[in-house]
């Protein structure tokens, strides 16, 4: 029987590739196909080789929660998503990745930056990581970023975080980092805001982020 009280912990594994090639590059991120040994076997897997990305719950005073309604193609809904965006520029931090998406998306900037949660999309997929971060002491910046493509028409509008999580759990927003931020948020109140993390903490579980030999 399995052992009962441990806590659960996912475990990274440090295996090597013996082959890796690009087989489809494309505009935003690549499939990649790794050949690899495991238990004995040589497998061969395709996955989407992701960037990774950064997703801000932007808090104000009251606990309201500020969201952005963005069209998304492949599912064909306009969704309520927090400000969020990929690390897809040289040599910029996930912090300053994630202070530079809620400037862009929403025109604000905040005072107080915590991690709230990481979490990894479709580990069977892709290897995309995604950082969710608590922006607390938000304000305007003062300017309007210039929006186009899909973010030329977004909406956005503050939510309170009980109402957030109601809708979540009826399953009436299901964009997976406003779930993930939503649920941990609300958890973490309930336990005064123990859970949070520097906003400059590891990230191991990203690809990009791991100490070498990880």
């Amino acid at each position: 029987m399995p052992e009962s009280g441990a806590e659960p912990a996912d475990e990274l594994v440090g295996i090597e590739a013996d082959s890796s090639e690009v087989v489809f590059e494309g505009k935003i991120w690549d499939v990649r196909r790794e050949t690899f040994s495991y238990g004995g076997e040589t497998l061969t897997r395709e996955f989407i080789d992701h960037t990774g990305a950064v997703a801000v719950i932007a808090m104000d005073d009251e606990e309201r929660v500020l969201l952005i309604k963005q069209y998304r193609h492949p599912v064909r809904r306009r969704e309520w998503e927090p400000p969020a965006g990929l690390l897809d520029e040289d040599g910029e931090s996930p912090l300053d990745a994630a202070k530079r998406e809620l400037s862009e998306e929403v025109d604000l900037e905040a005072d107080d930056w915590h991690v709230l949660a990481d979490y990894v999309t479709t580990p069977g997929g892709n290897n995309e990581a995604i950082r969710v971060y608590l922006a607390r002491g938000v304000r305007p910046t003062g300017s309007t970023f210039d929006r186009e493509g899909e973010e030329a028409d977004m909406e956005s509008q503050w939510f309170a975080l009980d109402d957030v999580v109601d809708a979540v759990l009826a399953s009436r927003v299901q964009n997976p980092s406003l779930v993930v931020g939503a649920l941990a948020a609300h958890a973490s109140r309930a336990r005064g805001w123990s859970t949070l993390r520097a906003a400059d903490a590891p990230w191991p579980d990203h690809p990009k982020h791991r100490p070498s030999g990880s």
